[in-house]
């Protein structure tokens, strides 16, 4: 376990229906960490964005970025060890590249965002950790459907498949700090306390490193 006075900021990526927050929720616990997450809920745009991705897609993700870079600096102010569900990459590597590929947003808006993001990150600091959760499109769909979000309903299964595809490639190129991969297709934390406690031993052992 790492010593108390020391902080660090951990971060779980991954696909909409990977667990991201189900798993901050569990580390949070586990090692007493101030979880930051996805305010889905207030987000003002997300559901006028999924039934008008075109309409409201730069926004979107120009309100991530703003919420994003708000945790961060709350992050680096902080006291506390904190996970945060999702981060700032995922917006600018992820979703807004495949927004504008699939023609859900102007190339006008697009490079727009992407310049913005690019000043952005001198600022900011990545995280000590990453964990990636790793996941088949099976897998996502069953989380999605399973939580039942209405505005979740609409989602197209090519939006998923692109999203999954950008992830894998963010990934295999990350080379901002330690990085964690899980498969969660074969671990499976949020049922499994042996899959769980499996996630911890992987986490101390980076720790070890990191501490």
């Amino acid at each position: 376990m790492p010593s108390k006075s020391v902080t660090r900021h951990i971060a779980v990526a991954g696909n909409i229906g990977s667990g991201k927050t189900t798993l901050t929720q569990m580390l949070a616990k586990h090692y007493k960490w101030t979880p930051h997450f996805e305010d889905v809920e207030h987000n003002p745009y997300l559901v006028d964005f999924y039934e008008d991705m075109h309409r409201w897609s730069f926004n979107l993700q120009v309100y991530f970025l703003n919420t994003r870079l708000k945790h961060l600096i709350d992050i680096k102010n902080g006291k506390n060890s904190v996970i945060q569900d999702r981060t700032i990459y995922e917006d600018a590597y992820i979703f807004a590249p495949n927004l504008y590929e699939m023609g859900l947003m102007t190339k006008r808006d697009y490079e727009n965002y992407a310049s913005f993001f690019e000043n952005l990150k001198t600022l900011v600091k990545p995280p000590d950790l990453l964990i990636y959760l790793k996941a088949s499109i099976p897998s996502l769909v069953d989380q999605i459907q399973k939580r039942g979000r209405e505005y979740e309903e609409n989602l197209r299964l090519d939006y998923l498949k692109r999203l999954n595809e950008f992830y894998n490639k963010w990934i295999e190129k990350y080379s901002d700090g330690p990085l964690l991969v899980i498969d969660i297709d074969k671990n499976k934390f949020p049922n499994n306390k042996e899959d769980f406690a499996e996630v911890v031993r992987r986490i101390d052992a980076q720790l070890h490193g990191l501490f």
